[in-house]
């Protein structure tokens, strides 16, 4: 089955010019699904973490927001323990004006910002409210646990 252009563009886009701590990677036999790499991003609590995540372009894309996850555990408000990440951009705020290198830069960006008052992960996101500095230690240790090689 073909890939549409729009597809194979982005692809490419992605391999020839990555965005900085962010790698996607097409499988082979499957091109519509990414092995995605972000690192944490610098100044966040999951600075130094190399994060895995999965990310599948389903059959109406782009009318329809790319699906994906994380792999990798991590401690933060708006990614629960299957790795779902609340984002708007992959849900109602989603337009076929975005890409797959919008949404993963998104995703980065979510990384230094968590936001607490849109949680997923309503227990991570009270500890956030309560105690933030707690939260952010638990995400760092987090983070050297599981994101670390």
């Amino acid at each position: 089955m073909a890939l549409p252009k729009r597809i194979i563009k982005e692809t490419e886009r992605l391999l020839a010019d990555p965005a900085p701590g962010i790698s996607a990677i097409p499988h082979e036999d499957n091109l519509r699904y990414f092995d995605v790499i972000i690192e944490g991003p610098n100044q966040s609590p999951f600075e130094g973490g190399v994060f895995k995540l999965e990310l599948f372009l389903p059959e109406d894309y782009p009318m329809a927001p790319p699906k994906v996850r994380f792999m990798t555990k991590i401690y933060h408000p708006n990614i629960d323990k299957l790795g779902r990440i609340c984002l708007d951009i992959l849900k109602d705020k989603w337009s076929p004006a975005l890409q797959i290198r919008t949404v993963l830069l998104s995703i980065q960006a979510l990384l230094s910002s968590p936001n607490p008052d849109d949680p997923l992960a309503n227990d991570v996101a009270q500890h956030w409210k309560e105690n933030e500095n707690n939260a952010i230690q638990t995400a760092q240790e987090w983070t050297r646990k599981y994101a670390t090689a």
